[in-house]
């Protein structure tokens, strides 16, 4: 008799590769003690995206902020 990893395993390649690759990220994430730390941040780095595309926020380039951070010691 198969036990219940062969039988899973078996009725996952039955699924399309996109469920599959969402039904790992599922199953990774309920690893993960983090997952709600890492969905904040999923969703934070989003808002900033956003905002950098839509223009509504200024960024600086690395080299400029570094500058300005020693400039402050």
């Amino acid at each position: 008799m198969e036990n219940q990893i062969e039988l899973l395993e078996a009725e996952a390649l039955k699924l399309s590769s996109a469920e599959r690759a969402a039904f790992a990220q599922l199953l990774l994430a309920s690893l993960d003690e983090d997952a709600e730390i890492e969905e904040a941040w999923a969703i934070e780095t989003e808002r900033r995206i956003t905002e950098i595309e839509s223009g509504t926020t200024q960024v600086i380039p690395f080299a400029d902020a570094l500058a300005q951070v020693r400039a402050l010691k």
